[in-house]
């Protein structure tokens, strides 16, 4: 485990990988001109699940404020304009074999959340549960959210079509 992880939505994240024993690579992004594009925005984290394309992971921490996730309902997924245009360009520098997510790393802030059967992770003293949204799903249904912070977001029902849990986006 990396100690330059800045959150606790990263720091949880690379917990679950290794207690699912996913290989991966954490990047500093203080490191980034390692791979020759320090004029774009890096990822945090390249995943290598058995049998699936390797990954290239941004990671956004959010909260979740609900009780329940029977609708998957109260999850907000934006993302500024910088971090779509960033994973765009590492997919296409990467190319085939490599598919670029966001993961919403969701910190459940009620004690009591009816988890609807998915799995959450526990990490320090918290729970969390991460959703995958690809790329291309990502880009093709995004709608501005603000122009003054240049951030964009899914509709609802485009976040609940899209969104794959973790397990099954990666085991």
């Amino acid at each position: 485990m990396k100690d330059f992880l800045p959150n606790h939505y990263e720091r949880a994240f690379e917990n679950w990988l290794i207690d699912n024993r996913i290989e991966y690579e954490s990047v500093d992004e203080h490191k980034r001109t390692a791979f020759g594009h320090s004029d774009i925005k890096s990822f945090d984290f390249l995943l290598y699940p058995p049998g699936r394309p390797i990954v290239i992971a941004e990671v956004k921490g959010r909260k979740f404020k609900g009780t329940s996730l029977v609708k998957l309902a109260g999850f907000e997924c934006w993302a500024t304009i910088g971090d779509v245009e960033g994973l765009t360009r590492w997919q296409q520098i990467f190319g085939e074999g490599h598919q670029a997510a966001f993961v919403f790393a969701y910190k459940m802030e009620n004690i009591d959340v009816d988890f609807d059967g998915r799995d959450y992770f526990d990490f320090d003293l918290n729970k969390y549960l991460f959703f995958c949204v690809k790329l291309d799903d990502y880009r093709k249904f995004m709608k501005r959210r603000s122009s003054k912070w240049q951030t964009v977001t899914l509709p609802a029902e485009k976040f609940r079509d899209c969104a794959v849990h973790i397990r099954d986006f990666l085991l």
